[in-house]
């Protein structure tokens, strides 16, 4: 070989090593980053599926000829964290709740007061006090005397239509 030769040759072997490292850089931008170890990375159909493995966030990635790109997926766990956490809220605020209503009503008793007919006077001017009287004896009376009168009007139409109807037929 003549010497003038060597030099195109290491031209060459030097022009093939900078294009493999080139090639083996658009290699490695091919794929998605790992961030050393932060991702794992399962490959799908589509490209792949990125797993955060500090945040457990999952991501879907692929090529879309601009570059590489993932996109978060829904958290379905997240969403029932979240009412999980709205409901339990809701529960601590109505427990609340319930217990000042039942400072307040501390004077109630579970057992029945005992009837009388005589009419007892309120504690205090302040509060209301609903009254309903019960009808008396001659108010029972005059109710049953009306529905009696009612009853025997309403029987006696009937005997009339029925009447009407068979001597039409």
């Amino acid at each position: 070989m003549s010497p003038i030769a060597s030099p195109s040759i290491f031209t060459g072997l030097l022009a093939m090593t900078f294009s493999c490292a080139a090639l083996g850089s658009a290699v490695a931008d091919s794929g998605p980053d790992t961030e050393n170890g932060r991702y794992t990375l399962s490959q799908t159909a589509d490209g792949f599926v990125r797993l955060d493995t500090r945040t457990g966030a999952v991501s879907t990635c692929g090529n879309n000829g601009n570059g590489w790109a993932c996109y978060a997926v829904p958290d379905e766990r997240k969403a029932m964290d979240t009412e999980i956490g709205r409901l339990q809220a809701e529960n601590e605020r109505l427990r609340a709740q319930l217990a000042s209503r039942e400072g307040a009503s501390s004077g109630k008793t579970d057992e029945a007061l005992p009837k009388s007919d005589k009419q007892v006077a309120p504690k205090a001017e302040s509060e209301p006090r609903i009254e309903i009287p019960l009808p008396s004896d001659a108010d029972v009376d005059r109710v049953m005397s009306f529905l009696e009168r009612a009853w025997r009007r309403l029987v006696e139409m009937a005997n009339r239509v029925q009447r009407d109807a068979s001597g039409k037929i």
